[in-house]
């Protein structure tokens, strides 16, 4: 059955107030009023953002041969950016409604009315006149009376130093890219690594958005995974585009295969020319099935030879070892959203069951593997046999451990955050040297020895 409008809100408010309510996602600041869009990793929400962030580079650069990280500065020598075309074109339309000062971007107001692109204007002048002619309305309601839309600069400014001048300004980085072109030279001289290769890095960015929402989907602090997957300068089209093929496969087998999502809730949109970065010869955005309607959650780009031509402008940075041909290696840029990452991993795996809420979220990404209950709480002798299971299963595995009221509420409060399995032990348990292991997706209990746990665990845990 298809989900309604209604549905689809109901279910982002479940999943708002699931992630606070269980320890997943906290609003920032929040007792001093918090701050707009601002959102807190808490105790379990930082171990599926962990999680995430150790599959990922696990699966792109441990596992891999042809791939290192790096970790580069949040704050860089601001010509980074003018070089990289940041200081001058990375700019939204900002309008503003005369009569309720409501601002949004103008390209969007076109979008949300007219879902299909029916103009590609970049000119200001034209989109304030697309705005008119379509007779785009203020969401607020009323009369509306649009601005001259201006361009917005997304990057954050601060002043280096004590000193607050013009001189001193710097930027908070808006994408970790720029650290990799940078470091390039370096890192091809330390690793010895020979095109194609790539380098990857996981880190936090910040964009000054106009309009930032839907809970952690859009925000002016984010964190990106990303790769700078550098290539030899294409002879044809079909060299860069096999690269690129490469790299859209390899996302479609992390989102399905490595976060468990549906592929029919995920599409590919072509980026047109006039919608792409000013860096990109394509790009594709990977949307995927949110609650509030198909949106990015990656993006994978051809950047071409744009960046290490602006950087490394004297002298080609690359010299081939075989041919002795120095040139500018051109770059397949995969990105992968953190925040988007998790939203869509909460979605996707959120279920009811009568009156039970779980999230079927796949064992790797759980933050809790197994928890551990005594069946009672007053018993010493089930709560020290319990503590020793514990003890030992969390030398292995992220253990919870839980004695508060029911089994039957605990068991609930475990579905509910995730964990795959949970342990019972009981009276039998101090006889037969057995513990009751109940499954959270069938909820199938079966008996099995102590001294069998870790294997048993390790094997039901594999991917």
């Amino acid at each position: 059955m298809a989900q309604t409008k209604d549905n689809q809100e109901n279910l982002m408010e479940k999943i708002v107030s699931l992630a606070k309510r269980r320890g997943f996602i906290f609003p920032g600041s929040e007792i001093y009023g918090g701050l707009a869009n601002s959102w807190d990793y808490g105790p379990l929400g930082v171990e599926l953002k962990n999680n995430i962030k150790q599959l990922w580079w696990k699966k792109f650069v441990q596992n891999r041969d042809d791939i290192i990280g790096i970790d580069s500065a949040l704050i860089m020598n601001p010509k980074v950016w003018e070089a990289s075309g940041h200081v001058a074109t990375f700019n939204d339309p900002l309008v503003e409604c005369k009569k309720c000062n409501y601002r949004e971007r103008s390209d969007i107001l076109i979008a949300l009315e007219y879902p299909e692109p029916i103009v590609h204007d970049i000119d200001p002048i034209k989109q304030l006149k697309n705005l008119i002619k379509l007779n785009i309305k203020c969401p607020n309601g009323g009369v509306h009376d649009w601005t001259i839309p201006r361009q917005f600069n997304l990057m954050f400014k601060t002043n280096l130093g004590p000193v607050e001048s013009r001189e001193n300004v710097v930027y908070l980085r808006p994408e970790t890219a720029q650290g990799m072109f940078v470091d390039f030279k370096n890192v091809l001289d330390t690793s010895r690594k020979t095109v194609p290769f790539g380098i990857a890095q996981i880190g936090k960015a910040f964009r000054n958005e106009i309009t930032p929402g839907n809970f952690i989907f859009r925000t002016r602090e984010f964190e990106q995974m990303e790769i700078e997957y550098f290539i030899p300068v294409p002879k044809k089209d079909k060299d860069w585009q096999e690269h690129f093929e490469y790299w859209r496969k390899e996302m479609h087998d992390w989102m399905e295969k490595d976060l468990g999502l549906d592929k029919k809730h995920i599409y590919e949109l072509e980026v047109p020319e006039d919608k792409r970065a000013h860096y990109s010869k394509r790009t594709i955005d990977f949307e995927y099935d949110f609650p509030f309607g198909k949106n990015e959650l990656y993006g994978l780009a051809y950047r071409t030879d744009f960046d290490l031509r602006n950087h490394y402008k004297e002298t080609a940075p690359y010299r081939d070892s075989q041919t002795g041909e120095e040139f500018w290696p051109h770059v397949i840029e995969p990105t992968w959203g953190v925040d988007r990452s998790i939203l869509a991993v909460l979605i996707e795996h959120y279920a009811e069951d009568n009156d039970r809420v779980l999230l079927k979220l796949p064992s790797k990404l759980a933050p809790y593997k197994v928890a551990v209950f005594p069946l009672l709480a007053n018993k010493p002798e089930l709560v020290n046999k319990a503590k020793e299971i514990y003890d030992e299963l969390k030398q292995n595995f992220m253990v919870a451990w839980d004695d508060r009221g029911n089994i039957g509420k605990r068991y609930y409060a475990q579905d509910e955050i995730g964990t795959p399995f949970c342990i019972t032990v009981d009276f039998d348990s101090l006889e037969d040297k057995k513990v009751t292991v109940r499954n959270r997706d069938m909820m199938k209990q079966e008996r099995v020895a102590v001294k069998d746990l870790v294997d048993y665990f390790k094997k039901q845990l594999e991917d």
